[in-house]
C-alpha cells in the first residue's frame, strides 16, 4: 500500500474548502451561463495540477470537459499513446436552481457538510481531483492513461454528453463513476434501464351538459390505459411502470377531446425489457372512437453485473480492507452515466464518491469522517488498475 493515505489526512480541511467552493459555484442543469462557470472552474483548477483539458461547448446545455493524465512510467507507455485507460465519470449539473444556496448555504455540523450538490456529486468530483493530486504531487505512476469526463447534463439523462461517454467508454479498460455512495455505504455494480414514454389519447369535444353523448372522452380513455399500464409492473423481477405526470381537457363544462401521460419505465432483466415492449406494441383503444398513440423510448440502457465488473469490486474491495473501509455492492433502480459503460461490457464501478444521503433531497450532506479514505480508494484504483 502508498503512502496515499498519509498524505490526504492533513488535507481534509483543504478538501472540505474546495467542496465548498464547489457547492457555492451552483449549477443547474437548465442554467447553461451557471454551468459554464463551473466548468471554467474546474477547467483552472485541473490544468493546475497538469491535466490536458479540452472544453467540450454545446449549444443545447452546459460545456462538458475532458481531463487527461498521462502518469505512466516510460517501460508502460505502448507506441499507439491512445491504447488503455481508465475513465473516471464526474457530473457538473445539479437539481437545484440558482438562488437555492441562499436558503440552504453551505455548512459543516456534527461532521457533515450540508448544501445543494454536496453530496450528489460534487463530493464526488472533490474527491477524484485530490486522487489524481496525490498520485501527481507523491510521483506515484499509473500502469494506463487516466481520462476524466466532467459533464453538464447527467440530471437530464445526458442527452448532449451520451455519444461522448460511450466513445470514451470503448477506449477504456475500466470505468469508474464518482456518483454517491448508497447510504449505507454500497458501490454500485448494476442499474436499471430507463425509458420515458408519452401516452397521447385522442377523443371527441362536446358540450358536456348540452350534448354529452356526441363527445368521446379521452380522460375516460386514459383512466383505463393507466390502469393496464400499472399491471405491467413487477417488483418481484424489479420491473416498474409509473404514470408520474397527466394532463387533459381544457374545461369542466367540455367534453376532453385530448389527454397525456409521462410514463417511466425500469427494468432490471433483458427477459423483462422485452415484455414490456410487446405489452406496449400491443396496446389498442377500450372507448370506441378514441385513438392512442405512445412515443418516447429509453434514455439510459440496462446495465447488469458481469464477472468482469465482479472482479473489479473484488479487487476493490480489497483495497478498501487495507485502507479500513468495508466496501459492499448492491444494484440500483436509479441510473447514472454508468449505465452506459456497463451497457457496453466494459468492467465499471459506480457509486465511489462520499458517504452520506439525501441525494435530490433539502437535508442531502457528506459524511466527512471517511472522505480521506474513500479518496485514497479512488487514487489506489487508478494506480495499480492494468
Amino acid at each position: 500500500m502508498s503512502n496515499i493515505l498519509n498524505y490526504l489526512q492533513p488535507r481534509l480541511l483543504e478538501m472540505v474548502e474546495f467542496l465548498r467552493v464547489l457547492v457555492e459555484c451552483e449549477s443547474p442543469t437548465d442554467n447553461k451561463a451557471a454551468v459554464d462557470k463551473l466548468a471554467n472552474l474546474m477547467a483552472k483548477k485541473l490544468r493546475a495540477i497538469g491535466a490536458k483539458v479540452e472544453v467540450l461547448p454545446q449549444s443545447s446545455a452546459g460545456n462538458h470537459l475532458k481531463a487527461e493524465w498521462d502518469l505512466r512510467a516510460p517501460a508502460d507507455r505502448p507506441p499507439n499513446r491512445e491504447d488503455g485507460q481508465v475513465l473516471v465519470l464526474c457530473h457538473l449539473d445539479t437539481v437545484w436552481p440558482v438562488g437555492e444556496l441562499t436558503r440552504r448555504p453551505f455548512q459543516i455540523e456534527k461532521g457533515k457538510a450540508y448544501g445543494p450538490g454536496a453530496y450528489d456529486m460534487k463530493g464526488g468530483i472533490v474527491m477524484g481531483y485530490y486522487a489524481v493530486k496525490a498520485l501527481r504531487e507523491l510521483g506515484l505512476s499509473t500502469k494506463l492513461r487516466t481520462v476524466f469526463i466532467f459533464n453538464s447534463d447527467e440530471e437530464t439523462q445526458s442527452h448532449s454528453s451520451r455519444d461522448i461517454i460511450e466513445a470514451q467508454s470503448k477506449k477504456s479498460k475500466y470505468v469508474l463513476a464518482l456518483e454517491p455512495k448508497f447510504p449505507s455505504g454500497a458501490v454500485k455494480t448494476a442499474r436499471k434501464s430507463v425509458a420515458t414514454l408519452t401516452m397521447e389519447v385522442t377523443g371527441k369535444a362536446s358540450h358536456a351538459g348540452a350534448a354529452p353523448e356526441k363527445g368521446i372522452n379521452a380522460i375516460h380513455e386514459l383512466a383505463h390505459q393507466i390502469l393496464k399500464l400499472h399491471s405491467l409492473t413487477d417488483l418481484k423481477k424489479g420491473t416498474t411502470v409509473t404514470v408520474g405526470v397527466v394532463t387533459g381537457g381544457s374545461r369542466p363544462n367540455i367534453v376532453p377531446p385530448s389527454a397525456k401521460a409521462i410514463i417511466d419505465v425500469r427494468v432490471s432483466r433483458p427477459e423483462e425489457g422485452k415484455r414490456i415492449k410487446q405489452a406496449l406494441r400491443a396496446i389498442k383503444p377500450i372507448t370506441p372512437g378514441t385513438s392512442v398513440k405512445i412515443s418516447g423510448g429509453e434514455e439510459r440502457p440496462l446495465w447488469v453485473r458481469t464477472p468482469q465488473t465482479a472482479a473489479l469490486f473484488e479487487r476493490t474491495r480489497a483495497i478498501a480492507s487495507q485502507l479500513g473501509l468495508t466496501l459492499t455492492e448492491t444494484s440500483s433502480g436509479g441510473v447514472s452515466d454508468a449505465n452506459f459503460a456497463g451497457a457496453l461490457g466494459i468492467s465499471t464501478l459506480d457509486g465511489l464518491g462520499p458517504n452520506g444521503d439525501g441525494a435530490h433531497a433539502l437535508d442531502e450532506y457528506v459524511e466527512l469522517s471517511t472522505l480521506v479514505p474513500e479518496t485514497a480508494l479512488i487514487a489506489e484504483l487508478l494506480r495499480v488498475l492494468d
